[in-house]
């Protein structure tokens, strides 16, 4: 079968929002854009949020399902432990005479004391954007951009601080960030006024979300379809301008004998697997997430020779998290809380007179309340103070969803050379890619950190209720946060980074990273405005190579 060529401008793998953000500026800038994605398109504009759905609006429990179902875990370790339980008379195997044998896509490499068990991706055109909670917040300067090691190292983020800051703002104008949005709410009045008279210096929570007009009562949250504007519209794709591919995959970058250019693209159809591309661009674009980028570079041929830094330093946070049912006295005397320079007070009147048998004195459908505590140099860990849905955390039908408040504590870890993720040789995943396999670990000071944030969060929970059962204070499964960052992180030297600070490959001409791999300090505030920011620097780099020398 002869593979059918197609010329392009850039290639752009991965149409999540950091994706979005290249074809955006790259189009603007009028070169002809060809993004794929190995996920199915699941909405009429290219990477919508499917919390907009009106059910999912007046229900966030029920996106909880949502979420799950986009999730596919990364490594899940080889179960060879013996069903005791089984009836005898129903088969099984010797697992010591198969040990290589592997179902439902376990992974056999994985050491399951150092894995990220619940690190998965999304496949879906708009990525993890879909349904991801909005939270864009800048990183701290000291904390997330530059830090200090324990040995007294100054570490310089690899870009300005004043440049960040300039691509931050121009980040926020495009996922349409602001702080704003939940204020009118009577439970975001009640929460920030309560733990800001206990002296905690709670924000509203800054998010990429519009408050409707049409009905103030819903919102539309941002996706890839609010980056690509008008590009999202999948009937006005143009050859000569833009074009998404859903379910088409990557499965190789063919690079020159010296290994400084990518000659072109090997894609797959995947609906048919009689269609072959060869996809010839002046720029290539790898954007997917920060495992399944490294994961197309090793099969593309890149080892620890050529980038010795793939794969490794991967950060992510520890997590803790609990749901509290507010005070009675809280709820009782919830008009005292309450901003005057909005209506609250008034909306609780008139929906108590309307609903008398309603012993909750909150309009049902009353907004969400969107808070944060902000990281700090004495508190480095980002907190959240909300009701979102996850992958976890969801209500049973029984329970007041107005009486509940979220908290979820995200800390903060550094890098570290020996926490990576490699990929296997034998073994292949779902879209027949090398397995990941992560080895990751915290070190002393960080699980002692963790210990601290813990003990914040159920401080901070005290003043605004009691534990739900079932939701009291725990540390979530690692990896679920979703924020992994470092395994193709941004420097100037060679052996401890991937990329250089216009995002490009070390050592290639045309061949650029995007996304949260690319963070090289760890975080622990959401990375998703940061890499942004990031990707509108590459893209301009790409436009002008002398904006970026």
């Amino acid at each position: 079968m002869e593979a059918q060529e197609i010329s392009v401008d850039v290639l752009i793998i991965g149409s999540g929002p950091i994706g979005a953000t290249f074809a955006s500026r790259l189009v603007d800038g009028n070169r002809k854009v060809l993004m794929i994605d190995a996920g199915a398109q699941q909405s009429a504009r290219f990477g919508a949020h499917q919390k907009n759905a009106f059910l999912f609006q007046r229900n966030i429990d029920l996106f909880v399902s949502v979420i799950r179902g986009h999730l596919s875990t990364v490594s899940v370790p080889t179960r060879d432990d013996p069903p005791l339980t089984l009836d005898p008379s129903a088969f099984r195997f010797d697992p010591e005479k198969y040990p290589g044998f592997i179902k439902n896509g376990q992974n056999p490499e994985q050491n399951k004391h150092r894995n990220l068990d619940a690190c998965a991706s999304t496949y879906a055109v708009g990525g993890m954007a879909t349904h991801w909670t909005c939270a864009t917040p800048q990183f701290h300067e000291n904390l997330e951009l530059n830090w200090t090691s324990d040995t007294g190292v100054v570490h310089q983020y690899p870009i300005g601080i004043e440049e960040m800051k300039n691509y931050y703002k121009t980040a926020k104008d495009i996922i349409k960030t602001n702080s704003t949005a939940f204020d009118a709410s009577v439970r975001h009045q009640l929460v920030r006024t309560v733990l800001k008279e206990e002296g905690y210096p709670i924000e509203s929570l800054p998010l990429a979300v519009e408050r409707r007009t049409d009905n103030p009562e819903f919102v539309t949250w941002s996706g890839t379809d609010t980056v690509l504007g008008d590009l999202a519209d999948p009937a006005a794709q143009d050859e000569n301008r833009f074009r998404l591919w859903p379910e088409h995959q990557c499965t190789e970058l063919v690079m020159n004998a010296d290994r400084t250019e990518v000659q072109y693209a090997r894609v797959w159809d995947l609906n048919d697997w009689n269609k072959e591309y060869r996809v010839v661009a002046q720029h290539y674009i790898v954007a997917c997430n920060a495992v399944l980028t490294p994961q197309l570079l090793h099969a593309s041929g890149f080892d620890e020779d050529r980038l010795p830094a793939l794969g490794r330093y991967v950060t992510e946070q520890p997590m803790s998290f609990c749901q509290v049912v507010l005070h009675q006295r809280l709820v009782d005397d919830i008009k005292k809380y309450l901003d005057p320079d909005y209506d609250g007070a008034e909306r609780i009147d008139a929906y108590r007179r309307e609903h008398p048998q309603d012993p909750v004195p909150i309009p049902i459908n009353e907004p969400e309340p969107n808070l944060w505590l902000p990281v700090t140099e004495s508190t480095p860990w980002h907190c959240q103070i909300h009701r979102d849905a996850f992958s976890y955390g969801d209500l049973a039908p029984d329970v007041d969803p107005r009486l509940i408040v979220d908290l979820r504590w995200f800390g903060l870890t550094r890098p570290r050379s020996e926490n990576r993720v490699t990929f296997s040789a034998t073994v292949k995943d779902t879209f027949g890619m090398p397995q990941p396999t992560f080895s990751f670990s915290l070190s002393k000071k960080e699980r002692a950190q963790a210990g601290r944030m813990m003990q914040h969060m159920t401080e901070v929970a005290s003043y605004l209720g009691g534990y739900l059962p079932g939701s009291e204070p725990q540390f979530v499964k690692p990896g679920l946060p979703l924020h992994i960052a470092g395994t193709t992180r941004m420097g100037l030297d060679q052996e401890t980074s991937v990329v250089d600070t216009c995002s490009k490959v070390h050592g290639t001409t045309n061949l650029y990273l995007g996304g949260n791999g690319l963070h090289p300090s760890g975080n622990a505030a959401n990375p998703t405005l940061t890499s942004m920011a990031m990707a509108l620097r590459s893209a301009e780099a790409i436009l002008d190579p002398r904006s970026c020398p």
